[in-house]
């Protein structure tokens, strides 16, 4: 081995350790840190050096823990999600630099950088491989800068794109919707992810983006979650009841595996809970073990030959004299301080990627430091199995490990409680779940592989353990981890736990807990998610009881994803009235959330997932609130799409309106000071009529409302209100009605209450016609003056010169009686002149013998 170069050892220390500390900056890192705290330290060796044989020990634990005998190639055969045909598992994240993923930009990062740089503590961020556009940029610089909260602003599409997936997919393809919504979510937080990390620290509006940024990663995984964990379920549902396993004598330990894979869900889906979580963490690191340092013990090579030297004057402290992996154990001396940094460096390095399920790329890792054995090490849990046991006429290759239990055993004496590492809910929940897995196919192996006597057994308290989903979340909930017991109680979290428990029933009283509790404080995409889930699960048909016959019938005629358990109950253990409650209130508030926030496209849609009456009193109560002409008629071509009942519900709109002010009459003599004037509620009265006149089949129903409407109006002495809601009323409507009539073959006469709502819109009219027109009045008083004066005049010089002198005097009775009152309109020049005429009549009679009113005179 070629000579080490040569490091000054307190500056190469001091430097590596705040390198160090700056690696393991990030919160899923810091927990490796607490291997530091844990150690016993020898007492010749600086106190911020770790104990390397209690580094070892860790790691064999989580070995022990980690890699299971559960062989990943096991599980992927019998691949569910091959089975159903909807593709693989959802797409994961690839990224060549997350927190871990760039040393060389982490090592520039001081203690302080860290948390600006990476706001969001608790998952990381999520780096996009793909090149910048500018365009992208100057759009999230423009977001940045304009907007308080730009998280939000950046995140409304979600609602959008969530509705847009669901109505292009069909019940069939349920779990391409779930990735759909997934691959929605990892696009969102790339978005955030790149707001964030261009933020200045300490900004608010950025904590409140990196919080968001936070809430979509734990949506994006729970969606991940969902549908690996419901394909299996769904797929076991569908196996046919009467399946069993043929039990193969001589079967290996990887035969026996499989079979329990294939037959136990319980097994099955524990093992898809720890590749959920180990998908996780393998998104967060991202890809770093290519930037990992390691000197393979060149430090003490170096000192070791340095000491043969005659002319050596450096220390003499005890070191070991062999380089094999043995030697500090064997000959009980310590290896060089550096070297030893670096090896405690590499077992974490080692122990993050198991974390993310990289066994194999922790092998390489291995290798490529020189330290082959250590990958070695990392193959003694793979199954044993000989192909050539039943014979053959071809050797095979034989896999795994004969003496996997030897290992095994090993392992468990070096190890230590690994919970002191798992400070985080999602570690801890793998840690217990990884336990879980491990013990359930030792166990099976132990009762259904045939061995040799072993000379040592694993603790009885290992192989009896009996491990159930509930137990696994008891335990959590009994940890004295205060983080642990936080995250908790984490909305995601409490989802996850449900949805890992298969119980719907919890999930649905969580729901209801959280609704009465902070209806109007839940984030907008907690309910948009809370939303989407119900929907998922009325997809399956969760809330549908049906026998067995009813449901073969339904999956090979439709192929709808149904479910069936003994006595028709649901499989998931439904109360199919519960769920629904809840169901619709979570609905309701999400549709309340869409109007608030005027995401007026999207709500029809989400109506008609509601029972009939509740739909229309949902969607009556959003109309009242629409205004505009044109997008009144919008929102009802977007009714119209979502097949809502948009009869009752514009007629609903208009009652409610109408009956707001629903006073009692008052006379018009009990009302001298009533107030005729037109208000803004008034208005809304007269433009609800609107609803009612888009569609011709409503106008027997625009009649009824808006003779309802104008009563109350003529009644308040509001006779301009009255007529505007007239006008309102398309002037074709009778004649619309009887039509509408006729076409549906009725000889019949109109039903009563449509002909009397005929018969009361012609009253109103007539009566609205007769009112007071005081322009009218007025001209008529100036017509009556002007032209009835010149006529009693015309008339008097007609009968006047055609001798009628007796008729003449007759004009005086009629200017003077009181009945029509005609005096009024002469003036007195016109008075004076209509008596100087009728005194020449008056002379003629006393001409012709008779009195002056043309009467003979009596002697």
């Amino acid at each position: 081995m070629s000579s080490p170069v040569i490091r000054e050892a307190e500056v190469t220390r001091t430097a590596r350790k705040q390198s160090a500390q700056k690696r393991f900056g990030h919160p899923k890192m810091k927990f490796l840190l607490i291997l530091h705290q844990e150690t016993r330290l020898s007492p010749e060796l600086p106190a911020h050096f770790d104990n390397l044989a209690h580094a070892f020990r860790i790691l064999f634990t989580n070995l022990f823990l980690v890699v299971t005998p559960t062989n990943r190639s096991l599980l992927r055969q019998p691949d569910v999600f091959c089975i159903l045909g909807t593709g693989g598992r959802s797409p994961r994240l690839t990224q060549s630099s997350g927190f871990l993923g760039n040393l060389s930009m982490v090592t520039n990062l001081d203690d302080s950088n860290w948390a600006a740089a990476f706001s969001s503590q608790r998952a990381g961020l999520f780096t996009n491989t793909e090149p910048h556009s500018v365009t992208e940029d100057v759009t999230l610089s423009a977001v940045m800068l304009r907007e308080d909260d730009p998280g939000e602003a950046a995140s409304m599409s979600m609602f959008s794109d969530f509705l847009q997936s669901f109505l292009k997919h069909s019940s069939t393809t349920v779990f391409d919707l779930v990735e759909e919504y997934e691959n929605i979510c990892i696009s969102q937080v790339n978005i955030l992810s790149k707001i964030v990390s261009r933020a200045t620290p300490g900004l608010q509006k950025f904590s409140k983006t990196a919080s968001m940024l936070w809430l979509l990663q734990q949506e994006m995984v729970t969606w991940r979650l969902l549908a690996s964990l419901y394909r299996d379920r769904i797929q076991s549902a569908l196996e046919d009841e009467s399946m069993f396993v043929i039990t193969v004598l001589n079967a290996s330990e990887k035969a026996v595996v499989e079979a329990l894979f294939q037959r136990d869900s319980l097994v099955r889906q524990s093992q898809l809970v720890v590749d959920w979580l180990e998908s996780i963490a393998k998104d967060e690191i991202g890809d770093f073990s290519d930037n990992i340092e390691f000197y393979a013990k060149e430090n003490t090579l170096h000192t070791l030959k340095q000491r043969q030297l005659s002319s050596y004057i450096g220390s003499v402290r005890p070191l070991v004299t062999e380089l094999d992996p043995d030697a500090p154990i064997r000959q009980k001396m310590p290896l060089d301080d550096l070297d030893r940094e670096d090896e405690v460096r590499l077992l974490k390095y080692l122990f993050t990627l198991i974390r993310a399920g990289m066994t194999e790329e922790a092998q390489r890792l291995c290798k490529r430091c020189g330290q082959a054995w250590r990958a070695a090490t990392l193959e003694g849990w793979k199954l044993y199995h000989d192909p050539n046991v039943n014979g053959g006429t071809e050797l095979e290759h034989v896999e795994g490990n004969p003496y996997r239990c030897i290992w095994k055993i090993s392992c468990w004496r070096m190890a230590e409680d690994l919970l002191p590492v798992c400070d985080t809910w999602e570690d801890t929940v793998w840690a217990y779940f990884r336990v879980m897995v491990d013990s359930l196919v030792e166990q099976e192996i132990r009762t259904s592989v045939i061995t040799l006597d072993e000379t040592e057994e694993l603790p009885r308290e290992y192989l009896e353990a009996n491990w159930t989903l509930e137990k696994v979340f008891e335990e959590l909930q009994a940890t004295d981890k205060k983080r642990v017991l936080e995250e908790n109680q984490e909305h995601y979290h409490i989802v996850q736990k449900f949805l890992i428990l298969g119980d719907i029933d919890g999930l649905m009283e969580e729901f209801s807990k959280w609704l009465s509790k902070s209806r109007s404080n839940l984030p907008g995409h907690l309910l948009r998610f809370m939303t989407h889930l119900i929907l998922f699960f009325r997809t399956l048909g969760l809330q549908t009881k049906v026998n067995k016959n009813e449901l073969y019938t339904l999956l090979y005629k439709t192929d709808a994803l149904y479910t069936y358990c003994q006595e028709n109950m649901l499989l998931f253990g439904c109360c199919f009235l519960e769920m629904e409650e809840v169901s619709i209130e979570v609905l309701k508030t999400y549709i309340q959330l869409l109007i608030n926030e005027k995401h007026t496209n999207l709500i029809a849609f989400y109506t008609c997932h509601l029972p009939q009456d509740l739909a229309v009193a949902q969607y009556a109560l959003f109309l009242e609130g629409v205004t505009e002409f044109e997008q009144r008629h919008h929102c009802l071509e977007l009714a119209k799409e979502a097949d809502l009942d948009i009869a009752t519900i514009t007629k609903t709109v208009v009652e409610n309106i109408r009956k707001k002010d629903n006073g009692e009459f008052s006379h018009h003599d009990l009302a001298p000071a009533l107030d005729t004037g037109t208000t803004e509620e008034d208005r809304l009265k007269i433009d609800v009529i609107d609803w009612l006149v888009f569609d011709p089949s409503q106008r027997a129903e625009a009649l009824k409302q808006g003779n309802a409407i104008m009563r109350k109006f003529l009644a308040s002495k509001k006779h301009e209100a009255a007529k505007e809601v007239f006008v309102k009323i398309p002037q074709d409507s009778i004649a619309e009605i009887y039509n509408q009539w006729e076409e549906q073959g009725m000889e019949s006469p109109l039903p009563a209450e449509d002909d009397n709502a005929i018969r009361e819109h012609l009253c109103i009219r007539a009566y609205l016609d007769a009112e007071e027109d005081h322009e009218r009045t007025y001209q008529m008083v100036l017509l009556r003056k002007l032209c009835l004066p010149m006529l009693c005049f015309l008339l008097h010089t007609i009968l006047h010169s055609t001798g009628q002198y007796q008729e003449c005097l007759q004009l005086a009775d009629m200017v003077s009686s009181e009945r029509h009152k005609l005096y009024l309109v002469f003036s007195k020049e016109e008075l004076r002149k209509l008596l100087q005429k009728l005194r020449e009549s008056s002379l003629m009679l006393l001409d012709q013998g008779l009195d002056p009113l043309g009467y003979e005179i009596q002697s």
